[in-house]
């Protein structure tokens, strides 16, 4: 069974819709689909992930700024219009029609699936926003509190709704280390800490916080590991600023331990993203940077489930030190936020989101 991802990453997008199209696929070749992704210049480091897990990319040709009317609210991320996008995609899989298409990209809707649908037999849809109408056969939103119907009036009536953090694309390793994790958190402390603001981090949030922690009260003994993207445009003044740091300091890019350094850690910073789910599998207690508009949604829930607290960058300097400092020498806190965080996610959702595509496919 052929399976193609139309997904796109960069600068402005980050990498989070690659890494959870990736996640799922690892999966869906378990079950010996065959699987191609289709990407709009891809950086080099995601092109070598997918070829060490076997995969095929297929870039997407020069495409024209054909003039639009799209209004949709990341429309920008295209870099041209949806019938062109389209257009290309399609000519992408000439030789190679596929059982299912799955697209992960806030720029795209409707018409764009409409036009694709020579290629594919169904097609599937990963979302968040619930912004905007689908013609898709499946749709996954990984969002806590989400609900199929937030979706009543968006997809076709037949289209299956996956809704809820149950679904969370996790890579295998979070649910192998989840019982390690959690039970090392069962008498918290805080000697080692995480910063991860995102593979590429933009606007340098983790510089800023780095600043920000020297102002903080922090054990003597602590360690910080910051977790950076090849790509990330301030890595160079990152792995400055930690040689200035007054704890000890790695930046360790392009890590293939991702769960490991998490369940290692006992407190994460991180950005408000789809590493949060990560985060609430293992049961690590975090501090959220909401570094996008779409981020908000994510973190005001996380806070109100008490599984995580924003550390907002609207809070002036000294308000957010006072709020670190005050959050990390209490133990009791992580360790509350620990047991809130773990029920919220399992880390088996890519297992289930597959088992629902083996039952759509033998309808």
């Amino acid at each position: 069974m052929k399976i193609a991802f139309r997904t796109d990453a960069s600068i402005s997008i980050g990498t989070g819709h690659f890494m959870r199209c990736l996640t799922l696929a690892v999966e869906l070749k378990q079950k010996d689909f065959e699987v191609i992704f289709i990407s709009h210049n891809l950086p080099a480091y995601l092109c070598d992930m997918l070829k060490k897990n076997g995969f095929v990319y297929v870039p997407l040709g020069v495409i024209g700024t054909h003039e639009t009317t799209d209004e949709l609210l990341h429309s920008s991320w295209l870099g041209t219009s949806q019938y062109q996008d389209a257009k290309a995609t399609v000519q992408a899989l000439a030789d190679y029609f596929c059982d299912w298409l799955i697209v992960d990209h806030y720029a795209l809707d409707e018409r764009w699936e409409k036009t694709v649908r020579v290629c594919c037999k169904k097609l599937m849809v990963i979302d968040d926003l619930a912004d905007r109408s689908h013609q898709c056969d499946l749709l996954l939103d990984q969002n806590l509190g989400r609900q199929p119907n937030d979706y009543a009036n968006l997809v076709p009536k037949h289209c299956k709704v996956l809704a809820g953090s149950q679904y969370a694309l996790l890579r295998p390793e979070f649910a192998a280390l989840r019982s390690y994790s959690l039970q090392r958190r069962q008498q918290p402390v805080l000697k080692q800490m995480l910063i991860t603001m995102g593979g590429i981090d933009q606007p340098n949030a983790t510089g800023q916080l780095m600043q920000l922690l020297k102002s903080c009260i922090l054990p003597q003994d602590c360690r910080i590991s910051v977790v950076m993207g090849a790509e990330a445009p301030w890595l160079q003044q990152v792995r400055a600023q930690a040689q200035d740091m007054p704890w000890p300091t790695e930046v360790l890019v392009n890590v293939s331990n991702m769960a490991r350094c998490m369940a290692d850690s006992d407190l994460a910073i991180g950005a408000a993203g789809s590493t949060s789910w990560e985060s609430c599998c293992l049961g690590l207690p975090t501090l959220m940077v909401v570094l996008a508009d779409n981020q908000r949604a994510i973190a005001e829930v996380l806070q109100a489930e008490g599984a995580a607290k924003i550390l907002d960058n609207a809070f002036a300097v000294p308000m957010r030190s006072e709020v670190l400092s005050s959050f990390v020498t209490n133990t009791k806190a992580l360790y509350e936020m620990s047991i809130k965080a773990a029920r919220i996610v399992d880390g088996l959702g890519a297992a289930s989101v597959v088992s629902t595509f083996l039952t759509l496919e033998n309808l």
